[in-house]
């Protein structure tokens, strides 16, 4: 997979079929509409693409307070690669950017500048300033674009929403939110000489407690003690899946 940040040395992209969003935590409400997106990218023998946000809106925005994130960029990107994915396209996301009108981000950016010729957006999808644009304006204004739409995905009945996993994972309930995530929870960080572990200032962190995990490809065990993780590895960038 390749990961485009920004708009200004767009390689070539053949028939792009897109999603955008935040995609936080790539769960499995989102990976159906990603694997739409692959399914039909390969149908028109084209490339498939997400499109995605640095840093998260909310931050930008000046929204941040108590915001947990299931997925930093880079985990992101893992996931999404893993999936199949051919390009990951990193929107700079400030307040100029915060502030284009739906019209203009499907015209300039969407059409314009990475020619896509298919969107797939979910059930409840709103894009541009102060999230005005949606799925009735992409079929009613867009002809040229072609748009597929998914509907709410469930789980064992329940809703499939980054907000719930986050709720299951702050909780200490790591097998409901691995069953809602479709996955394992990744953290991807640094530890230091002591074997203490740092990564994104806004990544969420199960609770406090001992966990069965990966790290680096290797059955571990690691220790969550409130904002930090404790490993007997030290100075290695650590790839933990939980």
């Amino acid at each position: 997979m390749r990961v485009i940040y920004g708009f200004d040395s767009i390689p070539a992209i053949s028939h792009a079929v897109a999603t955008v969003g935040s995609y936080d935590g790539v769960h499995s409400g989102h990976r159906v509409l990603i694997e739409q997106v692959i399914t039909r990218a390969k149908a028109r023998g084209g490339d498939s693409v997400v499109v995605t946000f640095e840093p998260h809106p909310r931050i930008t925005l000046g929204k941040a307070e108590g915001l947990k994130l299931l997925t930093t960029l880079e985990e992101k990107a893992l996931l999404l690669e893993r999936l199949g994915v051919d390009f990951m396209v990193v929107i700079p996301f400030d307040l100029a950017f915060s502030r284009l009108s739906h019209q203009q981000f499907i015209e300039q950016y969407l059409i314009g500048k990475l020619g896509i010729e298919e969107l797939v957006v979910g059930y409840n999808h709103h894009f541009g300033h102060n999230k005005s644009g949606d799925y009735n304006y992409l079929t009613s204004q867009q002809p040229t674009l072609t748009v597929y739409q998914v509907e709410q995905q469930l789980v064992e009945s329940s809703k499939v929403s980054s907000t719930v996993i986050r709720t299951t994972i702050e909780s200490g309930d790591i097998r409901s939110a691995l069953n809602l995530l479709g996955h394992t929870y990744i953290i991807i960080g640094q530890s230091d000489d002591m074997g203490e572990f740092t990564t994104d200032e806004y990544k969420l962190l199960p609770a406090s407690g001992r966990y069965n995990a990966l790290v680096n490809g290797t059955d571990s065990t690691i220790t969550i003690c409130g904002n930090t993780i404790c490993t007997n590895i030290k100075n290695q960038k650590l790839v933990i899946e939980i």
